[in-house]
């Protein structure tokens, strides 16, 4: 909330060309942070026990390779801009990429503390670390700053996050650095790596097609980028939110077939419940939000957030799913199944690239569902969890989302209003929601009230 309350401040005073200027970069900074953790990381997590000399080798190589990576990206700042057709990206970037370094001397702290399942502290540190930078990046905005005001926000968040999880952590590196203990991750990182690098590439890759087939577009690239940056916000949380839970879960039941399939689907139904609401009423509330929150300069925006959320609504389900196949170690399985999936996106950017930025939008609305798809197909060899069984536990959900939101729509036809608009369709939507959930004696319905219940006796 203190992050959307911040944009919304920002983009009614910012033009849209000056997100186009950041978004052009987002492929670049996306590619270079994964590449500075190398999947280690991530294998870490995997690790059941891990030595102070395995956290502090791989500090000092994530550390290292940032500078190095940092000194690469300084050198072709002024290829970028000729790539782009706009001289404003070669001062912007080289500045902006700094923020690499930062983030890489916090990586080990956080995966600390996610090893720890404290997320309460690593909210305590995003939120902190949130609420200086917005202060400062408002007073920029409102000052005539500009792009520059997205710049200094995006590097006093790395710097202030990087901080405090160094402060909350209380953990500092050991002197040891040591190749072998690089090379023993090597089997399950280098996989994750390059799966992550290809996955960072093509879900960054939109707005730098757009300022580079388009030129004088960075406006175009602004539209895009925070089109797809607003709909992502509630879908990115439900993702992070079980994608945190399914790392320290899922490894551990990892051999118990029937037991594993079981927590997938509970996982399944919860998303389900949450994501297909969320995502139809945001497609019906877009324009009165828009026109209400940014202005009318943000409009055009509109139609990519629609088109967006069509493919938000289950791309969680494909993370869980990703998550399952780390915990059973298929990596090899699961890059090979990357590699298609990306081919895929490939052809389908080819295919609708003649119909425009909304042939690109459209483009990554079928590849979300082709890559579900190829999940379920993945997890139905591992866990015997089926394209059926999804199917029979979110369909219901989607179904009962969907008539929720129509009858929001047809009760709200004569309100012209927006704010009327947009939280008369909240109430409507929620309550006839949850009603028909209850009616027709969903899980999930039945789970919110026994937690209720277990809360209620708590207290007394």
């Amino acid at each position: 909330m203190i992050n959307l309350g911040t944009s919304i401040v920002l983009m009614r005073i910012l033009d849209p060309s000056e997100y186009g200027l950041i978004g052009a970069l987002a492929l670049f900074i996306a590619f270079s942070n994964l590449l500075i953790d190398s999947g280690f990381t991530r294998a870490l997590l995997n690790r059941k026990t891990i030595s102070p000399a395995e956290y502090s080798t791989v500090f000092y190589f994530n550390l290292g390779f940032s500078i190095l990576l940092y000194l690469i990206l300084f050198a072709i700042a002024p290829l970028l801009a000729t790539i782009f057709h706009e001289p404003r990206i070669e001062p912007v970037s080289r500045i902006l990429f700094l923020s690499l370094i930062l983030n890489a001397g916090g990586i080990i702290q956080q995966t600390l503390l996610i090893k720890r399942a404290d997320f309460r502290g690593i909210t305590k540190v995003n939120m902190a670390a949130l609420l200086i930078t917005a202060t400062v990046a408002i007073v920029m905005a409102l000052n005539g700053f500009g792009v520059w005001t997205l710049v200094v926000q995006t590097l006093l968040f790395a710097f202030f996050r990087s901080l405090f999880l160094w402060l909350y952590s209380r953990w500092i590196p050991l002197r040891i650095f040591s190749l072998k203990i690089l090379r023993s991750f090597s089997g399950l990182s280098n996989k994750l790596l390059l799966t992550s690098l290809i996955n960072a590439v093509f879900n960054n890759i939109y707005p730098s097609i757009i300022a580079f087939f388009y030129p004088n577009s960075m406006k175009q690239v602004g539209y895009y980028s925070q089109a797809s940056k607003y709909q992502e916000i509630p879908f990115g949380i439900l993702s992070n939110t079980f994608r945190s839970v399914s790392m320290l879960v899922l490894p551990e039941i990892n051999e118990q077939t029937e037991r594993l399939k079981r927590v997938v689907s509970k996982m399944m139904k919860s998303l389900a419940f949450l994501s297909f609401p969320i995502g139809f009423l945001m497609i019906l509330i877009a324009e009165p939000t828009f026109l209400f929150l940014f202005r009318d300069k943000w409009l055009p925006a509109v139609p990519y957030f629609q088109v967006l959320c069509l493919a938000g609504m289950v791309s969680p389900f494909a993370f869980v799913l990703n998550e399952l196949f780390i915990a059973r170690e298929k990596a090899n399985y699961f890059l090979g199944v990357e590699i298609i999936r990306r081919v895929i996106l490939v052809l389908l950017i080819a295919l609708l690239f003649p119909y425009g930025i909304m042939g690109l939008a459209s483009s990554w609305v079928v590849y979300t569902y082709i890559t579900l798809f190829i999940s379920l197909i993945l997890s139905r060899k591992l866990i015997q969890y089926s394209l059926f069984d999804f199917l029979k536990d979110a369909v219901p959900y989607a179904i009962i989302a969907f008539v929720s939101v129509a009858a929001g729509y047809l009760l709200t036809l004569n309100i012209d209003k927006n704010l009327p608009f947009i939280l008369v369709n909240v109430v409507v939507t929620g309550v006839l929601y949850l009603l028909l959930c209850h009616l027709f004696k969903l899980e999930m319905t039945r789970e919110i009230r026994e937690w209720i219940s277990i809360k209620k006796n708590e207290k007394k």
